[in-house]
């Protein structure tokens, strides 16, 4: 994808939900399921901000077996960095974003299998997910 113009980064920072998300992911990849505990949102909600993020290329999805993480870009635009760099800044006081952390911080634990799951070779991918399907995020 093209790299971002700030026109373009700004109409996708207009609203509160995608600034939480963008937020959290800041700190780490998430799955959907995640997002719906620490937002306490839908997954329709959630689902919908965040296919709207990426195909503006501010988020990226990878899917493992039948859960999609999604995480920031791995080379954001030069204009995408400076706004969440900002953003991480601005929160601070504000009692949503900081809320969303201790939600984020509660789930700790939870959270722990994707980035095993994501740097895992193909036979321990499947070893976690075996594991896996008896958690949270299960259907």
């Amino acid at each position: 994808m093209e790299s971002m113009n700030l026109i373009q980064v700004y109409r996708c920072l207009c609203d509160e939900t995608r600034l939480r998300i963008l937020h959290l992911l800041k700190q780490g990849p998430l799955c959907v399921c995640h997002f719906q505990d620490i937002l306490q949102l839908p997954q329709v909600a959630v689902s919908k901000h965040l296919a709207y993020l990426r195909r503006t290329g501010m988020v990226e999805a990878r899917r493992h077996e039948q859960w999609m993480i999604y995480s920031l870009p791995a080379s954001p635009s030069r204009e995408l960095d400076l706004q969440l760099r900002c953003l991480q800044d601005c929160v601070q006081t504000e009692p949503a974003f900081r809320a969303d952390l201790r939600r984020l911080k509660a789930l700790g634990p939870k959270c722990n299998w994707i980035s095993r799951a994501l740097k895992a070779p193909p036979i321990v991918k499947k070893a976690i997910a075996l594991r896996r399907a008896s958690a949270q995020c299960a259907p």
